[in-house]
């Protein structure tokens, strides 16, 4: 009878998965800590703190909009619990295109001038994130390090030379001008951004399309734009919300008349000729966030996927 030999503890069991490593144990055991901290009711008390601080201004603004403006000269927007009493003459003076603070004309020019300068740089920045990622020419490194170098560049050094140029095109006070240079400010992240992301997609798809006998054309519209969605909605909306509150780009060139002013240049212009009409401040404001919200909460779920894009993969 033969004595049963040993089995040494770290002989490896045919099949099985092999032990987790020295670092793989670190980090599981580094990422149950910060869970169980995340998750204590010490963290959620914090958690609930910050959100209370965070939206109680939002919360005294939107209470202020409601709030009739003999009111609002008396006694701060916390006596509404004590003393409620609302009214909707504010929205009507700021939504009413007749007013003196009539806000209406300015609402649309908001939307005149930023729906194109987002569609604009992401039809331009996709068709370049795709020839840097999947096109071969000469000095296109150079070529991209020379786009994504472009970030740098303040936006205030290249107001006064666009001024000069658009007023010897007449292209100033125009949306025309508007639209060029939010585009042209754009551009280099969005190209940055789309390029990274396409560079995340397989090479095996798109060397199989290719055996297919796919053009360019072909793999950009029926493979990289279908995929791409996440990280297309993800930078529309950041470039949205950016030019929807852009005040600098819209004093310089659009000017201060109903034309071709947005939102921004007429709460301004309410800043500093009504200063103390806080009641058709307020207003304005909550009137000027109702698109970017319902721009945000439509595209979410396309957003958080665009954000982590690229940052896992399998």
């Amino acid at each position: 009878m033969t004595a049963a030999v040993p089995v040494p503890p770290t002989a490896a069991v045919e099949g099985a998965a092999p032990p987790p490593s020295v670092d793989e144990r670190v980090a599981e055991k580094a990422a149950a800590v910060a869970r169980r901290r995340l998750s204590s009711p010490w963290a959620s008390v914090v958690a609930i703190v910050l959100a209370i601080v965070w939206t109680t201004p939002t919360l005294g603004l939107l209470v202020t909009s409601f709030r009739p403006a003999r009111d609002i000269t008396r006694s701060g927007w916390w006596t509404v619990f004590t003393e409620p009493r609302f009214t909707l003459d504010n929205y009507h003076a700021v939504l009413d295109p007749d007013a003196t603070a009539g806000l209406t004309a300015f609402f649309v020019n908001s939307l005149v001038i930023t729906i194109p300068a987002v569609v604009a740089p992401l039809m331009l920045a996709t068709l370049a994130a795709y020839a840097f990622a999947w096109m071969r020419f000469r000095f296109r490194n150079t070529l991209f390090v020379a786009v994504f170098a472009l970030q740098v560049v303040p936006i205030q050094v290249t107001l006064l030379p666009l001024l000069t140029m658009y007023v010897r095109l007449n292209l100033n006070g125009t949306f025309w001008s508007i639209w060029l240079s939010h585009t042209m400010f754009g551009l280099p992240l969005a190209i940055f951004l789309l390029h990274n992301f396409m560079r995340e997609i397989p090479r095996e798809l798109v060397e199989a399309a290719r055996v297919d006998g796919a053009s360019h054309v072909r793999i950009f519209f029926r493979l990289m734009l279908p995929m791409m969605r996440p990280a297309l909605a993800a930078f529309g909306i950041y470039q949205f919300l950016w030019v929807w509150n852009d005040l600098l780009v819209a004093l310089t060139f659009a000017g201060p008349g109903k034309g071709t002013a947005p939102m921004t240049v007429a709460l301004f212009n309410l800043v500093g000729s009504r200063g103390t009409a806080w009641y058709l401040l307020s207003a304005g404001a909550f009137v000027s966030m109702v698109v970017p919200v319902v721009v945000f909460v439509a595209l979410q779920r396309y957003f958080v996927r665009g954000l982590l894009a690229g940052s896992v993969k399998g």
